[in-house]
């Protein structure tokens, strides 16, 4: 397992070099001046412009900063910010906390109600009398893949707190602040679980739909039906038995889409005014904060190459029968 895991990690590094060139090369070459938001749309003397441009590296041609930024990210610095006028690492993590509560949040229910529903899909298929809940579970999983997250935000904010007002539409906690003890906690809760639910829609209806086939693929193997003449309980033969043999694409459906629900926070954030670092990038891609905008696409990247880690090790420990490369 450890030299598995070396040449996993081996791998990896190419690729995130080369997303780090690639990111920076398109972001060099979009269209637009940083210099516009850092002295204003007024017109400036040639010598301050030149001046702003020497200060911030962008008078040299572009292999040269990229160098530059190449041996800075192997220092841990990832530039200053245009627009905050501070180091982009410290802005980061300013809002790093309220992105994984967000992120983390939607990845588990999206698993919980999705491994669940897929499970209850794929053994009310085999029942004659249960199949409308099948069919139920099929249409609104195939439903609720072809939904925007963004758009089913502004419908939960609509609904539930501006046509109800049971929960709150913006913002991450109170203006006044949270409370001591549950009582904060319960009210993190209420500002959390609207933008929780949208992010997690789309991957909770994937994640069923991937239970279901893996669910009906095993529950016809020769080894669940030797575990029903050996007297196993139907809890023992399908959560230990079945379960576990269709655990492997789930596993790796959920893994591999970990980066992708935190790239996708960014539109979630944005229609909750949610405090997190999607919101921040959809702020810097507004703003040409060109920094901020490298360093997040960089850690989503190292996200999406972790994650894949260790859902190939997960994916290991479960079957030790797969062999990966």
């Amino acid at each position: 397992m450890p030299a598995f895991i070396l040449r996993r990690l081996l791998s990896a590094l190419p690729l995130l070099f080369a997303v780090v060139v690639l990111n920076f090369l398109l972001i060099a070459f979009t269209p637009g001046d940083p210099l516009v938001l850092l002295v204003g749309d007024f017109p400036a003397p040639p010598e301050y412009l030149a001046q702003m441009r020497r200060e911030y590296g962008l008078d040299q041609p572009v292999w040269v900063q990229l160098w530059n930024y190449l041996l800075k990210v192997l220092q841990g610095d990832f530039g200053y910010s245009f627009a905050a006028q501070q180091p982009v690492a410290s802005l980061i993590f300013e809002r790093l906390g309220a992105t994984l509560m967000l992120t983390l949040s939607a990845l588990g229910l999206a698993s919980v109600v999705g491994v669940t529903l897929g499970v209850a899909a794929a053994m009310a298929s085999r029942s004659r009398g249960q199949r409308w809940l099948d069919g139920g579970v099929q249409a609104g999983a195939s439903l609720g893949y072809s939904v925007p997250d963004f758009w089913l935000g502004q419908l939960l904010i609509l609904t539930f707190a501006i046509g109800l007002g049971w929960l709150p539409s913006q913002g991450a906690e109170p203006i006044r602040g949270l409370p001591e003890g549950w009582a904060g906690v319960v009210e993190r809760l209420r500002y959390l679980l609207l933008p929780a639910f949208a992010l997690s829609f789309r991957y909770l209806t994937l994640i069923t739909r991937i239970t279901r086939a893996a669910m009906l693929e095993v529950m016809g193997a020769d080894y669940i039906m030797a575990a029903r003449a050996r007297g196993a309980s139907e809890f023992m033969v399908i959560g230990v038995h079945a379960l576990r043999n269709a655990a492997a694409p789930v596993i790796t459906v959920i893994g591999y889409n970990i980066g992708f629900i935190l790239a996708g926070s960014a539109l979630i954030e944005a229609v909750f005014a949610w405090p997190g670092i999607g919101r921040l990038l959809y702020e810097s891609i507004s703003k040409r904060d060109y920094p901020v905008m490298l360093a997040i696409l960089l850690m989503v990247s190292a996200t999406v190459v972790v994650a894949n880690l260790i859902t190939d090790i997960v994916h290991r420990l479960i079957d030790p029968r797969i062999e990966r490369t």
